[in-house]
């Protein structure tokens, strides 16, 4: 059976945000109690750069940067087919991978 996630995978983290304007992507919008800012949901499109030897992966975003999630985190799914098809350019190219390992580029501390 094929591993949950494998290096170069396409995958989407659903993160929780606060501002006074949300953007077009913003879901589950709710005003905080003194209707001040929001509180929402944000899916970001990542891939999988590597599986760490204690089992976390390690994730690119478009820009480069790095984060690290465990594999089992209820924010973290793979991406779905249509996602892949008609959101592609969201995810970071297969060429920005393999010029950060090229690079050694490679976090030790989790941002996530």
């Amino acid at each position: 059976m094929r591993p949950k996630f494998q290096q170069g995978d396409p995958v989407v983290v659903c993160l929780s945000k606060f501002s006074t304007e949300p953007g077009p992507r913003a879901r589950d919008v709710h005003p905080a109690p003194a209707g001040e800012t929001y509180s929402y949901q944000v899916d970001k499109y990542w891939r999988v750069l590597e599986i760490r030897s204690d089992g976390t992966l390690l994730l690119a975003t478009r820009r480069g940067k790095q984060h690290i999630i465990a594999p089992d985190d209820p924010r973290l799914r793979p991406a779905r087919w249509w996602e892949r098809w008609l959101l592609g350019d969201r995810f970071p190219s297969l060429q920005l991978l393999s010029e950060l390992r090229a690079e050694g580029r490679v976090l030790e501390k989790p941002r996530v």
